[in-house]
C-alpha cells in the first residue's frame, strides 16, 4: 500500500499545516457521494485512530483509514494550478472513471 506526493502537493500541505498550527499530518479518504460512487476527503488529522495506516513522503505524514486503503493504494496526490483554479488532483490506478464535473469517481 502506498500514497505518493508530489512535492508540490507536500509543500501545500506543509503550508496549511504551519498555518494551522497544529496537526500530526493530513487524513486522506473516501466518501461515499456523487454520480460515480466515490469523492476524495482530506482534513487535518490530530489523532491516530486503531486500524489507520500512516505513509510519509516529502516529511508530510498522510494518514489513511482502513476501509479507504483499498482504493487509494497506488494513488498520486498533485497540486495544481491552472489560471484562476487551483487544488488538489488524485491520480488513482484503481478508478474506473469519473463522472463529468470529476468530483466522483468509480472503482
Amino acid at each position: 500500500m502506498s500514497i505518493v506526493l508530489t512535492e508540490a502537493a507536500a509543500k501545500q500541505m506543509q503550508d496549511s499545516l504551519a498555518h494551522r498550527g497544529k496537526g500530526l499530518g493530513i487524513r486522506l479518504g473516501i466518501t461515499t457521494t456523487g454520480c460515480s460512487g466515490f469523492a476524495y476527503v482530506m482534513e487535518f488529522a490530530d489523532d491516530l485512530k486503531q486500524d489507520d495506516e500512516v505513509f510519509e513522503d516529502h516529511g508530510v505524514k498522510v494518514i489513511v483509514d482502513k476501509k479507504s486503503q483499498v482504493y487509494l493504494d497506488g494513488t498520486e496526490v498533485d497540486y495544481v494550478k491552472n489560471g484562476l483554479n487551483e487544488g488538489f488532483e488524485f491520480s488513482n490506478p484503481n478508478s474506473k472513471g469519473e463522472c463529468g464535473c470529476g468530483e466522483s469517481f468509480s472503482v
